[in-house]
């Protein structure tokens, strides 16, 4: 059966360019389209849609506001459609608080020439939404905090470990609960996150307004410390090397791995070169298989790996394939995870 999918876009030529990628695709068809949330609103009720791709700034109620109604009172997978401006970028990130489940920048009408690669983003995209766990919406406060547990074990983890994570679909908010229980003295955290140039600064910044670590997006030649993550900037590989015994970040632009850049195997086949022991790896929610090469070299080089369980996933896809790997070393859920990880660093 073809995935339904019901576009929100008040923009009529938005609309078309969405509907002609969709509906070339073999497994998925647009069953309808509305230019603002009050008509989409009836349209979900009356076409029961698989998948809903919203735009964030609309006319007569705004994307976020329409999200959070129908995350509390009819979750479905949604796919955010945004601008790449700085105020759709943390608008953007505010939907994925909400429950959306990933987003996907507006082609760039000028350049037809990757519209291509611009199709098959936003079709990935949907096959991931249409297989992703959704549940009703019950946020966190922002400033929600540590447990007393983590706290105390940190008091004697290993502190020159170097803990890598890999994500992609739902990561956002599995990262996100990670780092707001890291305690402020825990290892230096590297992460790739799979999204494009423009959003991972302003992804990083959100995080660092609730988390008591430090979050920032990596640059080139970084020293890393402890008490601090540093995101993958989209668009470039974040890699980990050792310079004079200490950790440095080094960043690229090397052809996409995985067809991704940043690509979690880069990040973690560098941690297993340059690293080795002294990681952790952690593999969390997400489509494909990035990152199950990398993982497998990083216990190989004799890191300990966890990896995200399927019931917590909100796509169990790269959990799953490290797991067939066989880079796994140990599955936790997602709430549990910090607390797994601060245990292996005291032992």
């Amino acid at each position: 059966m073809s995935i339904k999918v019901l576009i929100v876009d008040d923009s009529m030529l938005i609309r078309r360019i969405l509907k002609e990628i969709i509906n070339s695709q073999h497994d998925m068809e647009v069953i309808g389209e509305a230019p603002d949330p009050l008509i989409a609103r009836t349209l979900i009720k009356a076409l029961n849609p698989d998948v809903l791709t919203l735009d964030v700034e609309m006319p007569k109620m705004d994307g976020l506001n329409f999200l959070e109604k129908l995350m509390r009172l009819r979750p479905m997978p949604v796919v955010m459609i945004s601008t790449l401006t700085e105020k759709s970028s943390a608008v953007t990130m505010q939907a994925l608080e909400l429950g959306a489940v990933d987003f996907i920048t507006k082609p760039k009408i000028n350049q037809l020439n990757g519209m291509q690669e611009y199709s098959q983003e936003i079709a990935d995209k949907i096959r991931a939404a249409s297989m992703a766990k959704v549940k009703q919406n019950k946020r966190l406060p922002l400033n929600a905090g540590i447990s007393t547990v983590s706290m105390s074990a940190a008091d004697n983890i290993n502190r020159k470990t170097i803990i890598a994570i890999g994500a992609s679909t739902g990561g956002t908010e599995a990262i996100s609960c990670i780092l707001r229980s890291m305690p402020e003295e825990c290892p230096a955290i590297v992460i790739t996150q799979h999204m494009p140039a423009g959003f991972t600064a302003s992804f990083a910044a959100r995080l660092n307004t609730f988390c008591t670590i430090n979050v920032k997006e990596a640059k080139h030649n970084e020293l890393l410390n402890a008490g601090t993550a540093y995101i993958a900037p989209g668009s470039k590989h974040l890699c980990v090397i050792r310079k004079s015994g200490c950790y440095y970040t080094l960043l690229n632009e090397l052809e996409p791995v995985n067809r991704h850049r940043p690509s979690v195997d880069v990040l973690f086949e560098s941690v297993a070169s340059h690293v080795g022991k002294n990681a952790i790896g952690i593999i969390l929610t997400g489509m494909g298989k990035d990152g199950s090469a990398g993982l497998l070299s990083m216990k190989n080089s004799g890191a300990f790996n966890f990896a995200q369980d399927e019931q917590s996933s909100v796509v169990y896809g790269m959990p799953r394939e490290a797991l067939l790997a066989g880079g796994v070393d140990q599955v936790e859920p997602l709430n549990n995870m910090v607390e797994a990880v601060l245990q292996h660093l005291r032992n």
